[in-house]
């Protein structure tokens, strides 16, 4: 699938580099294109390291420079910063992701105000639309995601469930959270939501009192891979496979490995790496050609639900790119 993307969007790239060797007016090589990425998640981050990977091998494949910005933890002020210094720095384009509209209004819309054209990744299709942003490179709704999850679990007889939440503040994961109440009320579920921070030893510690004080708990629901991984070892360690059910958004290959094992029932995939990879070659497009899509782009969710697709896809997660 990776060769047949990077064949299918390289010729597009390459086609266009060879026919526009003589550039209108205000257009510009791509070796000479300057694109910034400022996203909210944490390098550290299984997630957003896929993420990071497609942003690489687009700005291989096109010869662009790409800068990416990141704070090195969940924090949206660090990020509005990031953006500022992105806007001073005169990009040809912008990927920004708004996990917290407040936080990154007055930057966006400076941008917007700059002239930067702009693609809104991952979070924040909505309030990106509304700030002058309306490309956006992502799942459908976080909502509608959580929701789709619920109704699922329902259907399943899965009522009472709990959500780990690893980044508190992420408006993101709240909308996972309350679709995924919303998917669960009509048969008369729904969740409660642990806190917990990015470091594995608090994700376990926090979601094992939960459960310690909760045992009428069906489902433990991580709101990101970040979340999940530390979740898995604890479901081993204390034997909670085959007692409690375990999903998570977001995959990783810990995820998948549990996946195939019979463990884990699922994650929901929202190829993260075209959250990187497209955002890149449409803002070259953009400086090189002066074409832009019209249309936002979906990548997910996708559901990872038996051990023979996460097997399919496992060498891919463990390279990166899923």
């Amino acid at each position: 699938m990776k060769r047949t993307l990077k064949l299918a969007l390289g010729a597009l790239v390459s086609a266009s580099m060879l026919a526009g060797l003589a550039h209108a007016a205000g257009l510009k090589d791509a070796k000479d294109v300057h694109i910034s990425f400022v996203v909210h998640g944490s390098a550290s981050d299984p997630y957003w390291s896929v993420v990071k990977r497609g942003v690489d091998d687009a700005a291989a494949l096109t010869g662009a420079k790409v800068d990416y910005y990141a704070p090195q933890v969940f924090d949206v002020v660090e990020q509005a910063r990031l953006m500022d210094a992105a806007i001073a720095s005169k990009p040809d384009g912008i990927a920004v992701s708004i996990a917290d509209a407040d936080a990154m209004r007055k930057s966006v819309t400076a941008a917007v105000a700059a002239n930067i054209p702009m693609v809104v990744l991952d979070s924040g299709e909505k309030p990106g639309a509304e700030m002058g942003a309306p490309l956006y490179v992502g799942t459908v709704s976080e909502y509608d995601s959580g929701k789709k999850a619920g109704e699922r679990l329902a259907k399943d007889g899965i009522l009472k469930v709990v959500c780990i939440n690893h980044e508190v503040g992420n408006v993101s994961l709240d909308e996972r959270c309350q679709g995924l109440n919303d998917g669960l009320k009509p048969a008369g579920g729904g969740t409660e939501v642990v806190a917990v921070s990015p470091d594995p030893a608090d994700v376990q510690r926090r979601t094992e009192a939960y459960l310690s004080a909760h045992p009428d708990v069906q489902a433990v629901y991580a709101l990101g891979a970040t979340a999940a991984n530390p979740l898995i070892p604890l479901f081993r360690d204390k034997e909670l496979f085959g007692k409690l059910k375990l999903y998570t958004f977001d995959i990783s290959p810990e995820v998948l490995d549990s996946i195939v094992a019979g463990e884990m029932s699922w994650g929901m995939d929202a190829q993260q790496y075209l959250m990187g990879y497209l955002p890149v070659i449409y803002l070259v497009q953009q400086a090189t050609n002066g074409i832009s899509p019209i249309n936002s782009t979906y990548t997910g969710p996708l559901f990872v639900d038996t051990p023979e697709k996460a097997k399919a896809i496992l060498s891919l997660a463990k390279e990166g790119i899923r």
